[in-house]
């Protein structure tokens, strides 16, 4: 005879794993704020920036970003491969290289 389901562990086990996947993302764009110089920025500034990007309809612009951000990981990747320290190697390098991608011509 087969034992019945525990439902409730099972949903149990699925409300944890579902945290631990909302708890990485937040870390994840923590950690992308920091190596793409953003935390410079103001709160207000950042969310401003954020709000006009969700906005923007314009195809060309959005595209444009995100090849920059394709670019961004690409070389991210490549200097974090060699440094096994994510968090100790990889955001110093980034501030100065990332602030033209914060300000520059695909922003506004």
């Amino acid at each position: 005879m087969r034992r019945p389901r525990d439902y409730d562990a099972e949903l149990k086990a699925l409300e944890d794993k579902a945290q631990d996947l909302k708890n990485r993302k937040v870390q994840q764009l923590g950690e992308l704020v920091i190596s793409t110089g953003a935390d410079a920025l103001t709160a207000d500034e950042l969310a401003g920036a954020l709000i006009v990007l969700a906005e923007t309809k314009d195809a060309g612009k959005r595209e444009a970003w995100a090849k920059r951000g394709a670019a961004f990981f690409r070389g991210r990747s490549r200097r974090t491969a060699s440094a096994p320290d994510r968090n100790g190697g990889g955001a110093p390098a980034q501030p100065g290289g990332a602030q033209p991608a914060s300000g520059g011509t695909g922003a506004t």
